[in-house]
């Protein structure tokens, strides 16, 4: 739980092409799933979206998640669901790797903005063993000190969602 940085990802359409100071932030339900809040900022505004993990399987050690998005964020009709795998993470919990069963999307989280290069480069080594393609890995820019979301100008509704649809 808590709030985790994106240092480097995989590009996804579903994020803003120019987007930094991603971040993540898991929040534990009740009911015992998980509140993700995905945050953002991309030409100064910040654009989030908010979802429900839970486990694929809840008699499982396996850290395997569903994670359900309702998009377009401002008009939350059409349910998204996504596999989020732990691959990675350290004894501390202070950073992780984190991607899904095709191959397609790749994320390396931290607790802080930076990450260790050498820490960073063996994470990039435990993808390579399971298959991802760590050429495809784009470091996600942060600023020191991160944004926050209070007062900052929001992105109008989810229009980053619309442009990344058409590549922009």
């Amino acid at each position: 739980m808590g709030r985790w940085y994106e240092i480097a990802c995989f590009p996804s359409r579903n994020q803003p092409k120019n987007g930094e100071n991603t971040r993540a932030t898991y929040t534990l339900n009740q009911d015992g799933t998980v509140h993700v809040l995905n945050e953002t900022w991309s030409d100064g505004k910040r654009g989030s979206i908010e979802g429900t993990a839970y486990k694929v399987d809840p008699k499982s050690d396996e850290a395997k998640l569903k994670v359900k998005f309702y998009v377009p964020p401002f008009l939350p009709i059409i349910p998204f669901t996504g596999d989020y795998w732990l691959l990675y993470i350290d004894d501390d919990y202070q950073y992780a790797l984190v991607g899904q069963p095709s191959n397609k999307y790749l994320w390396i989280l931290c607790r802080q903005i930076h990450l260790d290069e050498e820490i960073y480069n063996q994470l990039i080594e435990k993808a390579k063993e399971v298959g991802y393609d760590v050429s495809k890995l784009h470091k996600t820019p942060q600023s020191d000190p991160p944004p926050e979301a209070e007062g900052a100008p929001n992105d109008t509704k989810g229009f980053w969602w619309i442009k990344s649809i058409f590549g922009k």
